[in-house]
């Protein structure tokens, strides 16, 4: 079987990875065009530091699994438990390096048209080598005893299928800690405080970003599972149920705003990544409808009454949801809920605070020692002229 998983692995590797375009495309969408190619190039290079930081470094924090070994030795060519044949080894890398690198993609959404462009890309070494495969390891491979600690003391472990927490409540919380340590754009609020509007300079970009995004999760989704022996046609419906669910609730609490409506299918693939494999697709539907309207309320509540500048609104798009999405698992994943059972609500509580205090103080100290060191925000001059004059000396339209 390890040949068919190996393919298996691979086409969700290939469906994560084309998700990486969404990110770009949404966020190119969303900035000013003075910022579209920085973001365009941000996601691409960070994906590209994601992979060696990864392989050198992350992937052993995570899985004690390192590269350096033959060819022969890596392809499942010599005797190895670590390598089985086919190259499964080589592919379960590869399939979670995208999960990986979505991190820096995601806080890339909530610093842009004012972060300047090495200090990003030194971070993301740092957050994809070093903190998210601390978290990773610890939810998914047992490190340090914690997963069993959490048993004893909930009945049950914590339990995040596809990331809810590992990947998109630990991306959005680093990105908070960045856009606070960052500051808000020039111009975008008076000095009453009153938020001055920057709309988004291309929504059928956005709207691109977004379908990308969302045809990719059920890679992202439903490969989880790691062989073809484990997967299950109810991560995908669960995924499709949550994604409408987000998107039903978007629209209710969005005044149809089309920017909430795409993002709000976004909230909800995010939140049911937890708990698709458990939850009966009626909880997922709910559970991507609460993820829509959390998303917008806290979006407008960040945005215009506590006057932190999050481009993208990462934080409530990844972090808030994320860690609804946690818990939601242990809410509706309960056979009480017509889910399949094994979820613990104090378990998923306990999980879910633990990311949030893993990625956001961690996220904190690396953008701290960047931006006391050599510095992160780009001067008023250059963020007026726009990041992509400024740093990448070419524009969207020459």
């Amino acid at each position: 079987m390890t040949d068919i998983d190996s393919f298996f692995l691979l086409m969700g590797a290939i469906l994560v990875f084309a998700m990486h375009a969404g990110f770009a495309f949404l966020e190119a969408g969303t900035v000013r065009e003075k910022n579209q190619v920085n973001s365009l190039t941000k996601i691409l290079t960070d994906f590209a530091i994601s992979t060696v930081a990864y392989l050198l470094v992350g992937y052993s924090i995570a899985y004690g699994v390192g590269f350096f070994a033959s060819a022969e030795t890596l392809s499942g060519g010599a005797a190895n438990p670590l390598f089985p044949a086919h190259g499964l080894g080589l592919m379960k890398f590869f399939f979670l390096l995208t999960f990986a690198a979505a991190i820096p993609a995601i806080v890339s959404g909530g610093i842009a048209e004012r972060a300047r462009f090495l200090p990003q890309c030194i971070a993301s070494a740092a957050l994809v080598g070093l903190l998210y495969p601390f978290f990773e390891g610890i939810v998914w491979n047992g490190n340090y005893g914690i997963q069993a600690w959490i048993e004893q003391v909930a009945g049950a472990p914590f339990h995040d299928f596809a990331g809810s927490v590992v990947v998109h409540a630990v991306g959005g919380w680093i990105g908070l800690a960045a856009v606070l340590l960052l500051g808000n754009r020039e111009g975008r609020y008076t000095k009453q405080g009153q938020p001055i509007p920057i709309l988004p300079s291309n929504v059928p970009f956005l709207a691109l970003g977004s379908w990308l995004l969302c045809i990719g999760w059920f890679g992202f989704n439903v490969v989880s599972a790691q062989s073809v022996a484990g997967i299950s046609g109810l991560v995908a419906v669960n995924s499709l149920l949550a994604l409408a669910g987000g998107i039903f609730g978007a629209l209710i609490v969005g005044n149809r705003d089309t920017v909430f409506i795409y993002n709000g299918a976004l909230a909800g693939l995010v939140a049911v990544c937890a708990g698709s494999d458990v939850m009966h697709p009626f909880g997922a539907l709910a559970t991507g409808m609460i993820a829509g309207i959390i998303f917008v309320r806290v979006f407008l509540l960040m945005q215009n009454r506590w006057r932190i500048d999050d481009v993208l609104g990462v934080w409530p798009l990844h972090g808030i949801c994320g860690v609804w999405g946690g818990i939601a698992c242990g809410i509706f994943g309960a056979k009480a809920l017509g889910g399949i059972g094994g979820v613990s609500i104090l378990a998923q509580l306990l999980g879910s605070g633990l990311g949030v205090a893993v990625a956001f103080c961690g996220g904190f100290a690396v953008y701290f020692a960047i931006r006391q060191t050599i510095g992160f925000r780009m001067t008023a001059e250059a963020e007026y002229a726009g990041a992509d004059k400024s740093i990448h000396k070419i524009s969207a339209r020459n």
